[in-house]
């Protein structure tokens, strides 16, 4: 029965985020709309291999929320490194001059995130709620041919500096589903606030109420 539970979130999980990358090609939905508001700022980091559309349902309710949400162009579809796109958004928030800003994360863009916030930028922000985010890297990774996946692995340098850096973590929400098909060792933070969702899945749990109203509390607190 638990292999069959699982086997059915991780079908549900793909016909998420398939959904998501068509329509991400399709829509043409302006991100600047979205970036005015009086609560709050909201800057949002795609996983890797998404754009910021996988965040919309995220985008579209926190805006109407009165926040103004933030895209950072130059992540495009998050191939780059993590150093590099944590490079992009620090700079993204000194050209803006954002301060006490949310960062609203999923998987890879919550690496980024947690970078940006153990430098010099980190000053601007607030707090961070990071969806599935491998902040100990996945032992899947290491079976990928593509390097840009193989950086996830639990050994890779880059992972291992990251965990070390533990000053950050009580400005984190680390939210995250029992059963993550690509992050078999769970997204549990060490100091962080971890919330762990009864269900399954990497992508489809950005639509889970749960995860708007944990990033309502985060931003409106």
């Amino acid at each position: 029965m638990e292999f069959l539970r699982r086997l059915a979130w991780w079908a549900a999980d793909y016909a998420y985020a398939g959904y998501w990358q068509v329509r991400a090609v399709f829509d043409r939905t302006d991100p600047g709309t979205f970036s005015t508001g009086t609560a709050a700022d909201i800057v949002v980091l795609p996983g890797v291999y998404e754009t910021w559309k996988f965040l919309q349902p995220l985008v579209t309710a926190m805006h109407a929320r009165g926040h103004a949400v933030h895209v950072v162009d130059a992540l495009r579809r998050n191939q780059r490194p993590v150093v590099d796109m944590a490079q992009s958004v620090a700079e993204f928030l000194e050209e803006h001059d954002l301060t006490d800003v949310i960062l609203v994360a999923h998987s890879k863009g919550g690496l980024a995130g947690k970078l940006v916030m153990t430098g010099p930028a980190g000053a601007r922000v607030r707090a961070m709620l990071a969806v599935a985010t491998p902040f100990g890297g996945s032992r899947y990774a290491r079976l990928m041919l593509s390097r840009t996946l193989r950086a996830f692995s639990p050994d890779d340098p880059s992972i291992v500096g990251l965990a070390r850096q533990r000053t950050v973590n009580e400005r984190i929400v680390s939210i995250y589903a029992e059963f993550d098909p690509h992050i078999p060792e769970g997204s549990e933070l060490p100091g962080a606030k971890n919330v762990r969702l009864e269900t399954g899945g990497h992508f489809r749990i950005l639509a889970n109420p749960r995860v708007l109203a944990e990033l309502a509390v985060l931003a409106e607190q």
